[in-house]
């Protein structure tokens, strides 16, 4: 039995320049999980272990069907509110936002042959077998073909600006107006991985 490994499927979803570059990004649907909270808290942490949870869940529900698959790298759709820093610039906002005040989309990409059912069945097992109880706000997210420039950011989170800098100019260079939330794709797994070495994708949807 083939197992589907989407980071080799999909390889240019998963791949960036450390350069900013215009991408076309695929329609893709995802298990998501939504949050506000400061990404070093407790919460932020246990809304990533329920998603994993339905996640592997899932995947081995697929193995047992001859469609076994790994599971993808962990990705985030992030945000504040415009309205009430509307005078903080995207590049300033890691710094000038407080972190409580960010809200996210935890993302895992999922291969196209897993439905709605699998989903509801891999919730209602890991909450009865596993008490996974944050698993029942874990749900499915489509995101629809688009445009996006993106660039790979190596080093801390807390240097994200930097490139984020470096994509802004890019976007305006080239009039490209913001059309959706920043996207982040986790390649590194951070909590294994030594700061200076996390390999990040940082995206940012055009209208």
């Amino acid at each position: 039995m083939k197992k589907l490994d989407l980071t080799k499927e999909y390889k240019q979803y998963y791949t960036a320049k450390n350069k900013p570059e215009l991408v076309s990004i695929e329609a893709a649907q995802y298990l998501s999980i939504n949050g506000k909270n400061d990404p070093s808290s407790k919460e932020f942490t246990e809304n990533i272990q329920a998603l994993y949870t339905i996640a592997y869940t899932i995947k081995f529900m697929c193995k047992a069907l001859d469609k076994d698959f790994t599971v993808a790298k962990l990705e985030g759709l992030w945000w504040y509110d415009e309205q009430l820093y509307k005078d903080v610039t995207p590049e300033a906002s890691p710094a000038l936002v407080p972190r409580s005040e960010w809200q996210y989309k935890l993302l895992i990409r999922l291969p196209e042959f897993v439905n709605t059912a699998h989903i509801a069945t891999a919730i209602a097992t890991a909450v009865e077998k596993k008490k996974s109880i944050l698993s029942k706000n874990v749900s499915l997210h489509l995101i629809p073909a688009h445009k996006a420039v993106q660039m790979l950011h190596i080093g801390s989170f807390e240097k994200e600006p930097e490139t984020i800098s470096q994509i802004i100019d890019f976007m305006n260079s080239n009039n490209f107006a913001k059309g959706g939330h920043h996207h982040e794709i986790y390649l590194s797994d951070f909590r294994k991985t030594a700061v200076e070495k996390l390999k990040t994708i940082l995206r940012e949807p055009i209208a």
